[in-house]
């Protein structure tokens, strides 16, 4: 019995092995697909700025200093990077508002979804990804035909006496928000439905059997258990919109920078390759710490429901 026991753990063993050394290529492959691009950029980080949009291989902290201070053309005395702290700040500004009013309009969204027949579920959700079958430079175009001077918003607005010239809307924050939530609407409402799917009813039944209203069954029983689909729209609506490119490029008109406008505009006609790549590791330890505060509020919401 013991040598058939042992067998086993042998043969066990063999298996594990076996599988490892089966999914060794694939893993390494991802490994270096995942850490190689970010470990260049690391170094790059660590580099000095060359005269030509490149590098030179000699060890500078410049880069960093220079995310969040500047140094004086003159006397190289240190001081806070303006610029750079209005970006940060109007960055993460526009992604909480993004986020924020995706889930203001992506929640009641969701919860007519999952009150529908089963039959019609499917429809409704084939709608709501139709708008990912389109470029997102296609979407942001029309976004920006509908808001700007001579608009479909403007002309309505002019046509019913409401005002006399058009209201300036591109170019704005307004418009870079606008823009965003149009676009990442769906990402808030598709983790929402799946918490609500598995809602059981009963219970928002139960609540207005005890004569609670309508606002305290959202808020002591609805709102608790689609909690984890609230924190993992929030996550997947925030982390793009705080690097977002095409969006601000498009509708900011270049004058309202945001992270991502930042970085490329560091690698392109700054020719600072250095800066650039340390504010790419700034935008993704904002990115991490978001990230880890979702698995620990995710964490914390399973173990008080069970």
């Amino acid at each position: 019995m013991a040598s058939a026991a042992e067998l086993a753990k042998t043969r066990a063993r063999r298996d594990v092995r076996n599988r490892w050394l089966l999914s060794a290529p694939a893993l390494l492959i991802i490994l270096l697909a995942a850490t190689g691009p970010l470990l260049i950029v690391l170094v790059y980080s660590f580099l000095a700025p060359g005269a030509y949009g490149d590098v030179k291989w000699q060890f500078s902290t410049d880069a960093w200093v220079s995310v969040l201070l500047e140094r004086d053309i003159f006397d190289d005395t240190l001081s806070i990077a303006d610029a750079h702290l209005s970006i940060f700040w109007r960055s993460v500004k526009l992604a909480l508002g993004t986020t924020l009013l995706t889930l203001l309009f992506g929640f009641p969204t969701a919860y007519f979804i999952a009150t529908r027949p089963e039959r019609m579920r499917e429809v409704w959700l084939f709608l709501i990804t139709i708008p990912f079958w389109t470029n997102l430079l296609i979407r942001t175009f029309a976004v920006l035909e509908i808001i700007r001077n001579e608009g479909v918003v403007n002309k309505v607005l002019l046509a019913t006496g409401v005002v006399e010239q058009p209201v300036q809307m591109l170019f704005t924050d307004f418009a870079i928000m606008v823009g965003m939530v149009y676009v990442y609407l769906p990402l808030m409402v598709l983790p929402l439905y799946a918490s609500m799917e598995k809602l059981d009813f009963r219970l928002i039944e139960a609540g207005y059997d005890l004569y609670a209203t309508r606002f305290k069954v959202l808020r002591r029983i609805i709102f608790p258990l689609v909690k984890p689909g609230v924190i993992a729209g929030s996550i997947l609506v925030f982390i793009p919109s705080l690097g977002a490119y095409v969006t601000p490029s498009i509708l900011g008109g270049g004058k309202n920078l945001m992270l991502g406008n930042l970085i490329e505009l560091q690698f392109g006609q700054g020719r600072n390759w250095p800066l650039g790549a340390a504010l790419s590791i700034t935008l993704m330890a904002v990115v991490m710490v978001a990230l880890l505060a979702y698995v620990r509020n995710a964490g914390d919401s399973e173990v008080r429901h069970g």
